[in-house]
């Protein structure tokens, strides 16, 4: 998910790190705190205690575990969760970002720790099927997120959510006409029973966790960790709990 859509709103201070363990900058010692949405079912969702769990959030523990720290997870809002990692605020982000140009301006990524990619979802009386289909209509998506980038090639006319589940049940309930996310979302969308259709799909893209750009010793750490946890099937194990497959794995291998 990802354009840089309200990236540098909130979070612009610069706040210095507190603890370092193993050449590793920590935003609080012995801690890897790590921040997600809380807003993207169901790769981070928040329960009735206010907790995150989802695809993302046991990923970022398993990586917890595999550095000896303590996981410290942070809900934000999506669109200024890469600033906050910049400025310090967090560790890393373990937040469905995909990987582009505009981001690594920003922050460094780890290699990817699953492969998505986006789709069009509309109401099942809907005539649309591809891009093009969608020229000057509305379309939906989520603050922060690639997909308005790609709405833009052929519409002005952009609506934005704080998540795109939110969005996904605004389509439902008749606003709207089409939604752009990512292929897994409305997969778990529909089968949640929300009334809406998968269209066509636009391409795959590369999730991967974002560090500080400054903050070497800890990307390294993070890649080494997901290494192991590719190895030894953890990953694997994730994905097919929540998605009754694998997704960790690049489909063009």
């Amino acid at each position: 998910m990802v354009t840089m859509i309200g990236l540098l709103a909130a979070c612009g201070s610069d706040e210095k790190t507190s603890g370092s363990e193993g050449g590793m900058d920590l935003a609080e010692e012995g801690k890897f705190t790590f921040a997600s949405s809380g807003e993207f079912k169901p790769f981070s969702v928040t329960n009735g205690e206010g907790e995150m769990t989802g695809f993302d959030i046991d990923v970022a523990e398993a990586v917890a575990k595999e550095l000896g720290l303590e996981p410290n997870q942070k809900k934000f809002k999506f669109a200024s969760i890469v600033e906050g990692v910049k400025s310090g605020r967090f560790d890393a982000a373990v937040a469905s970002h995909t990987i582009n140009d505009d981001r690594k301006k920003h922050v460094d990524f780890s290699t990817p720790y699953y492969y998505s990619g986006p789709q069009i979802f509309v109401r099942p009386d809907s005539d649309i099927e591809k891009l093009a289909d969608l020229e000057g209509l509305e379309v939906a998506v989520s603050k922060g997120s690639t997909y308005a980038k790609t709405a833009e090639e052929v519409t002005d006319n952009i609506v934005l959510y704080d998540s795109d589940v939110t969005a996904l049940e605004a389509l439902a309930n008749g606003r709207h006409d089409a939604v752009i996310t990512d292929f897994i979302t409305g997969k778990e969308a529909i089968g949640a029973g929300l009334e809406i259709e998968g269209k066509e799909l636009l391409g795959r893209s590369e999730q991967a966790i974002a560090v500080a750009k400054d903050n070497d010793e800890l990307l390294k750490k993070i890649n080494e960790a997901l290494k192991t946890l590719r190895e030894n099937g953890t990953l694997k194990e994730i994905s097919e709990n929540y998605f009754g497959e694998d997704i960790t794995v690049n489909p063009e291998e």
